[in-house]
């Protein structure tokens, strides 16, 4: 039987035509004219003050670590349910994380006890937007401004999705999106950083530019450039930037596909989430999802989250979970960090499972994915 893979890389549109533009063009690396098309492109659908395209979301994240000008000892707030790339950028500037759990319904950091994780060394909230599904970013943002906190969101997962009508990514002072070939809109690797506050803007351009004022160079406004910052090297290539450009256009296509699929799975699993045996993810009101991922919560008997991963795979079906807490991990636990610390962080994490949720995944497909669960909780499918 043919295998179903958790992901599937895919073409939309002129992903190839404008890779072979950029070529003949003459400029592969960053900065290119695909570049500006993205984060002009960006700008302008999302109503965001200034985006740069980055060579992943990791190194948007650390940037917007950077921009945070944090010191040794000063602590930053988030979610333990995230990717490791959350922490990472905070912790590489020496600053420590403060783990904070989610709420239930949404697998979001639970606004409610950031306040009280708030001290004299916090510096910077970190907002994980999980499976495109927003923060409660007014409570949230209001936190900060009481507190006089930066807010970088992570959005990874949320390109496209909103909160009152505002898109993620653009309500904290800064935000982050990714490019990775998992994410709705793919260029294999990419990311961008979206600035939401003037005063970071150029010093942005200095740390995307290994710390030069390269930009400000380009722009007639000094006669050479030079060191000016502490920076890396975060611009994607042109052929990045290409491919990503081709999916850009084709968004509105793009999550049309993806809510087609994640409103079929919610249509044929609702009799057996209504029985108790597992729950799916919903959208808060006012907040529009973009279908980034489905996941069930299984309710069922401890460990069958793992058996139900195990099942699907004999029968050529990958799903996965999602994710190891980060304040249970090797790096967490020598933090100081322990198990039990955070409940409803590891209760999920022990219970969640990702299906297949693609832009190429057929009809077919899916019905296997859903058969291959029905059978494993003995239901026809």
């Amino acid at each position: 039987m043919k295998k179903i893979p958790f992901n599937r890389p895919f073409i939309v549109g002129k992903e190839l035509y404008y890779i072979a533009q950029a070529v003949q063009s003459g400029h592969l690396a960053g900065d290119g004219v695909f570049t500006k098309k993205c984060n002009e492109w960006m700008e302008r659908e999302f109503d965001a003050k200034r985006v740069l395209l980055t060579n992943s979301g990791t190194a948007a994240l650390d940037m917007s670590a950077i921009l945070c000008d944090l010191k040794p000892g000063d602590e930053v707030i988030m979610p333990a349910f995230t990717f490791v790339s959350t922490a990472n950028a905070f912790v590489l500037r020496g600053a420590q994380v403060r783990f904070i759990d989610i709420r239930p319904d949404t697998l979001n950091i639970d606004e409610r006890l950031i306040e009280s994780a708030v001290n004299g060394k916090t510096r910077v909230i970190v907002p994980v937007h999980y499976a495109g599904v927003a923060c409660e970013m007014d409570a949230i943002m209001e936190i900060a401004r009481k507190h006089d906190l930066l807010v970088v969101e992570d959005a990874a997962q949320g390109v496209k999705a909103t909160y009152k009508e505002r898109h993620l990514g653009t309500i904290g002072h800064l935000g982050v999106y990714s490019f990775h070939e998992t994410k709705n809109f793919i260029s294999g690797e990419g990311g961008a950083l979206v600035i939401n506050d003037d005063r970071f803007i150029e010093r942005a351009e200095h740390v995307r530019e290994k710390g030069t004022n390269r930009s400000n160079f380009f722009r007639g406004e000094v006669d050479k450039y030079t060191w000016v910052d502490i920076g890396s090297s975060y611009l994607p290539s042109e052929i990045v930037a290409a491919f990503l450009y081709a999916q850009l256009e084709e968004a509105d296509a793009i999550m049309r596909r993806r809510n087609k699929i994640f409103s079929y799975y919610l249509e044929r699993f609702a009799p057996l989430c209504e029985t108790g045996l597992f729950r799916m993810h919903g959208c808060p009101s006012g907040c529009r999802h973009n279908a980034h991922l489905f996941y069930l919560l299984i309710d069922t008997a401890p460990g069958d989250r793992d058996r139900l991963i195990a099942y699907l795979k004999e029968r050529n079906i990958m799903a996965v979970f999602h994710y190891v807490p980060l304040h249970t991990s090797p790096m967490g636990l020598r933090m100081g960090y322990k198990e039990g610390d955070l409940p409803v962080t590891e209760d999920v994490s022990g219970r969640l499972v990702r299906l297949p949720c693609y832009f190429e995944l057929t009809r077919e497909e899916q019905d296997r994915v859903i058969d291959g669960v029905l059978g494993f909780f003995g239901r026809a499918g």
